[in-house]
């Protein structure tokens, strides 16, 4: 088995590992870095597609990838400062609820 085609392998694997954590988990820290798993698989499977045999590799992919990465980085921090916010937000208006009683 080729370099290339390990990694298009294992990017596949990672990318069903992270979408089928994601949707049988109710955390949303979870699903969040579950998200970021299959989001590295696709790095994976465009890193590989970048490489050919005889010729230089494509410089295409990489530059896509290396945004990708940095979309997901902002993507992530929003996605769990989202979370914190909501959970925070229910805290609050169960104790809120527990003082009227």
């Amino acid at each position: 088995m080729s370099e290339q085609s390990l990694y298009t392998v294992l990017g596949i694997g990672l990318f069903w590992l992270g979408l089928y954590r994601a949707l049988t988990v109710n955390a949303l820290l979870i699903k969040i870095i579950s998200f970021n798993v299959a989001g590295a698989g696709t790095f994976m499977i465009l890193i590989a597609s970048a490489y050919h045999d005889t010729l230089p590799p494509d410089a295409i992919p990489h530059a896509i990838v290396l945004t990708g990465i940095v979309v997901s980085v902002a993507t992530s921090a929003l996605a769990i400062l989202l979370a914190l916010r909501s959970q925070s937000s229910s805290t609050t208006k169960t104790s809120a609820n527990d003082h009227h009683r």
